[in-house]
C-alpha cells in the first residue's frame, strides 16, 4: 500500500503539466490545427461509469484533429498507440487509488458528505493554477450560462455523493456491482423525459443487468439497505444528468468550454452545492471526530490529510484522464475498456480490503458486468443505424 501511495503521488505531482497541455503526440512530420469546438453533444450523454465517477462520450467532444489529408507517419501511430495504452492505465491505476483511499477514509471517518465535499473541492488545486497561469484557457459564462448548468451540476452531485455514501455503508465491490444497472435507470428516464424509444435489443440486455444485480445483492456477504439504496440513487443522478444534458447543451455556451472545462466548471458548481448540504447532514462534527483520531494515534494530522487529499486528487485525475483515454478509441472498444475497469476495481478492492464475496455475488457480478458491455454494444449499434 505504501509503495501505491508514493506511486500515486509521484504521478499527481507531474499531472498538471502533463495533461493541461494537448492531448495528442506533437510531430514535426504532422501538422494539426484544433477547429473550434462544439457542443451540441452534451457532456455526459450517453456513458457513464460508476463510482461516483463520470466518463462522457468525448469522442465528439473533443476538438477535432485535422492532418491535412496526409496520412500518419508510422512512428506517430506507434505514439498514438503508447499514449492510448499510458491513458487507460492512468484511468485504471488512479479509479483503483480513488476507491482504496475512499473506502479507507470512510473506514475511519463515517462522514461521507464531508469527505465527498472534500473530494470535490480537492480538483480547484489542480484546475484553478492551471487557469491562473495560463496553462489552460479559462472558461468564461454569463450568469444565464451557469444557471443553465446548474441542473446539471446538481445531478453530478448526486452521483458522487450517493457513490461515496454506497461505498461507506458497504463493500467497494458490491457498489460497483449495483452500478453496473445503470443502463437500466437511464433508459427508463430517456423513455420518460425524452420519450425516447430504443431497439427491443438494447432492451433486451437489461435482463441479464437486472437479474445479475438481484442475484449479487441477495448473496453479498455485506448487504445493505444503505448502500444499495445509495449506489441506486447515483445511479439514478447519472442518468438524470445525461438527459438533462441532452436537452439543455444543445448550443454552444460559454467560451473556452472544452470537455475538461466543462467537468472542471461541474466541479466547481458541485462543490458550492455540497457545502451547504454537508453542513445540513453532518455540521462540523467531522472535525473532532478527526482531532480525535490523531489523538488515538491511528494517524498523525499528516497522514490524515494525505488520505484525504489522495482521495480527492485522485477523484479528479481519473476523470480528467478518462477524458483523454476515451476520445482516443472507438466506441467499441471504450465499451470493453470500461467493462475491463469494473471488473479490475472489484477485484483490486477484494485484495486490498479481504472482502470475501460468495459465489452467488461473485456470479451475478458476472452476469451484470456481461450485461452492461451487451448494453453498451447494442447502444452503439443504434446509434449507428
Amino acid at each position: 500500500m505504501k509503495l501505491l501511495n508514493v506511486f500515486l503521488l509521484t504521478l499527481l505531482t507531474t499531472f498538471a503539466s502533463s495533461f493541461s497541455l494537448s492531448p495528442l503526440p506533437s510531430s514535426s512530420k504532422l501538422s494539426r490545427r484544433t477547429l473550434p469546438l462544439k457542443t451540441s453533444t452534451p457532456l455526459f450523454s450517453s456513458i457513464s461509469d460508476q463510482s461516483g465517477e463520470a466518463t462522457a462520450d468525448v469522442t465528439s467532444l473533443n476538438p477535432i484533429q485535422v492532418t491535412g489529408g496526409e496520412a500518419a507517419p508510422p512512428k506517430a501511430a506507434l505514439g498514438d498507440t503508447v499514449q492510448t495504452i499510458t491513458y487507460f492505465g492512468l484511468w485504471y491505476l488512479f479509479n483503483i487509488g480513488y476507491n482504496i483511499y475512499n473506502k479507507q477514509a470512510l473506514n475511519v471517518l463515517a462522514y461521507p458528505w464531508t469527505i465527498a465535499t472534500i473530494q470535490m473541492a480537492t480538483g480547484a488545486f489542480y484546475f484553478l493554477p492551471l487557469w491562473l497561469s495560463g496553462l489552460r484557457a479559462a472558461p468564461k459564462l454569463s450568469g444565464a450560462e451557469l444557471k443553465k448548468l446548474f441542473p446539471i451540476a446538481l445531478c453530478h452531485t448526486g452521483v458522487h455523493v450517493g457513490a461515496v455514501i454506497a461505498l461507506g455503508a458497504g463493500a467497494v465491490s458490491f457498489a460497483h456491482i449495483v452500478k453496473a444497472s445503470e443502463p437500466v435507470a437511464t433508459c427508463v428516464l430517456n423513455a420518460v423525459l425524452l420519450k425516447e424509444v430504443l431497439p427491443m435489443k438494447v432492451y433486451a440486455t437489461l435482463l441479464p443487468i437486472i437479474g445479475g444485480v438481484a442475484i449479487a445483492s441477495m448473496k453479498e456477504l455485506s448487504f445493505t439497505f444503505l448502500a444499495l439504496s445509495a449506489a441506486l440513487l447515483s445511479n439514478l443522478s447519472s442518468a438524470a444528468r445525461g438527459v438533462l444534458s441532452k436537452k439543455t447543451m444543445n448550443t454552444k455556451i460559454g467560451e473556452n468550454m472544452d470537455p475538461q472545462n466543462l467537468y472542471a466548471v461541474l466541479t466547481a458548481m458541485s462543490t458550492i452545492i455540497l457545502i451547504p448540504l454537508m453542513l445540513i447532514f453532518e455540521g462540523t462534527s467531522f472535525f473532532p471526530a478527526a482531532k480525535s483520531l490523531i489523538a488515538a494515534g491511528d494517524f498523525t494530522g499528516r497522514s490524515l490529510m494525505t488520505l484525504l487529499g489522495l482521495g480527492g486528487a485522485s477523484y479528479y485525475a481519473y476523470n480528467e484522464v478518462a477524458f483523454l483515454a476515451l476520445g482516443k478509441v472507438n466506441p467499441v472498444t471504450h465499451a470493453v475498456g470500461n467493462t475491463i475497469k469494473r471488473v479490475v476495481i472489484i477485484v483490486a478492492s477484494v485484495i486490498a480490503f479481504k472482502t470475501p464475496m460468495s459465489r452467488g455475488s461473485v456470479v451475478g457480478s458476472s452476469v451484470a458486468i456481461m450485461g452492461t458491455l451487451l448494453y453498451s454494444l447494442a447502444m452503439n449499434g443504434s446509434k449507428k443505424k
